[in-house]
């Protein structure tokens, strides 16, 4: 007899935890002295952990303190570090007891999910976004609603879009710079929708993960500056190069907190202590961090330069997040053979834009640009090459 497989057997894939396995391969197969895989088919900075962060964590460890469970929300040194960091970027006082440390941002979103959504409730975002809102709350029993946008809305959903909505969801998640476009709401008009969904009994959850890495626009936080319903979801691993230490945060809504604090305490236990103690130093190590963001900003001009030379002229107005979501349907109509290709062909590594769009993305890829200066600016020249063989 066959035994049950249950449903969350059945969560689709993200992609592009397969190109990198993919580009791990081909790396591995190059021989010695190739130039190697140029790594832009993910999120990850190429930078470490900040020299302070990583210092704490020694001295923790040298100190042979016990490394044991934190309360479930986290340690109160780092929620406090978190409520201050609120005062000094948005000028919001924000209460710790609001915030709650997870296992990064990936961490966080179930728990907000949880508590915030039932199962067959409709949860609508932007198409483009990033595969797992969607796969998790797909497992979850809920169901994504898919707002199609696109250069005329720069990728993100407009208060037009939401109004015309009939049933309204219970819930929308926004992002703010975006992944994978890397365009932003302009400040007010986050504040017409957080505002529209607080009216309207919608549950907004904010993706902010991409807070501190925007060019030109600044970002502000819907729930600490336009909403007091509004779930919002941080992390360490972007601007503060914290991938693999698996650390993040939410801020709650008064009604939600004692809520995600049961599941946190049943689900996760708590968030890593020693990954605690190092993102509670990060917050100390702006000048290397914005050392870092320099690299990002020079990366980005060189390909926004370089890119259409080598024939990617279609390109999202990339005003934050590390990203350049390009159109490359005069090149190809599947991303995913295009992206196999010009692993192959280019050793670069992107991600298949039907990742982040089931419907449209055959025609879409994305590069990531926070991988090393020195390696992101080649990308220009290898595709050149490349297309014209």
């Amino acid at each position: 007899m066959a035994l049950k497989i249950g449903r969350g057997a059945e969560a689709p894939p993200f992609l592009v935890m397969d190109v990198i396995a993919a580009a791990n391969a081909r790396a591995a197969s190059l021989p010695a002295g190739a130039p190697g895989v140029l790594r832009m088919e993910v999120g990850q900075p190429g930078n470490g952990a900040p020299r302070g962060a990583e210092e704490a964590a020694i001295r923790a460890l040298q100190s042979r303190r016990p490394m044991g469970y934190t309360e479930a929300f986290g340690l109160a040194s780092l929620r406090a570090r978190i409520a201050r960091h609120y005062q000094d970027s948005y000028g919001v006082t924000v209460a710790p007891a609001r915030i709650a440390v997870t296992v990064g941002a990936s961490g966080a979103f179930p728990l907000a999910f949880l508590a915030a959504f039932d199962v067959g409730d409709r949860i609508a975002m932007a198409a483009p976004f990033y595969p797992p809102y969607a796969n998790i709350l797909t497992t979850l029993g809920m169901v994504p609603q898919l707002l199609a946008c696109d250069a005329g809305t720069r990728f993100q959903p407009t208060l037009a879009m939401l109004e015309k909505l009939d049933p309204l969801p219970a819930g929308l998640i926004v992002a703010s710079p975006c992944n994978p476009a890397g365009t932003m709401l302009a400040p007010e008009e986050l504040a017409a929708i957080a505002r529209w969904c607080h009216a309207n009994g919608v549950r907004l959850v904010s993706d902010e993960i991409y807070h501190g890495l925007s060019w030109g626009t600044v970002a502000e936080s819907s729930a600490a500056a336009f909403s007091d319903s509004a779930i919002v979801v941080n992390s360490f691993s972007k601007y503060f190069c914290m991938t693999g230490w698996r650390i993040g945060w939410l801020l709650l809504p008064e009604d939600l907190c004692r809520p995600v604090e049961c599941l946190a305490q049943n689900l996760f236990i708590s968030a890593p202590h020693i990954a605690q103690v190092a993102a509670e130093a990060a917050f100390d190590c702006t000048a290397e961090l914005e050392a870092n963001k320099d690299g990002y900003r020079r990366a980005r001009a060189a390909l926004l330069e370089g890119l259409p030379q080598a024939g990617f002229d279609r390109i999202a107005a990339a005003d934050g997040a590390f990203y350049l979501w390009c159109d490359i349907g005069h090149l190809s109509n599947d991303s995913l053979d295009f992206c196999a290709r010009m692993l192959e062909g280019a050793d670069i590594a992107a991600s298949a834009g039907v990742d982040f769009d089931r419907e449209r993305g055959h025609r879409f890829l994305r590069f990531s640009y926070c991988g090393a200066e020195a390696e992101m600016v080649q990308a220009p020249a290898r595709l050149k090459a490349w297309l014209r063989r």
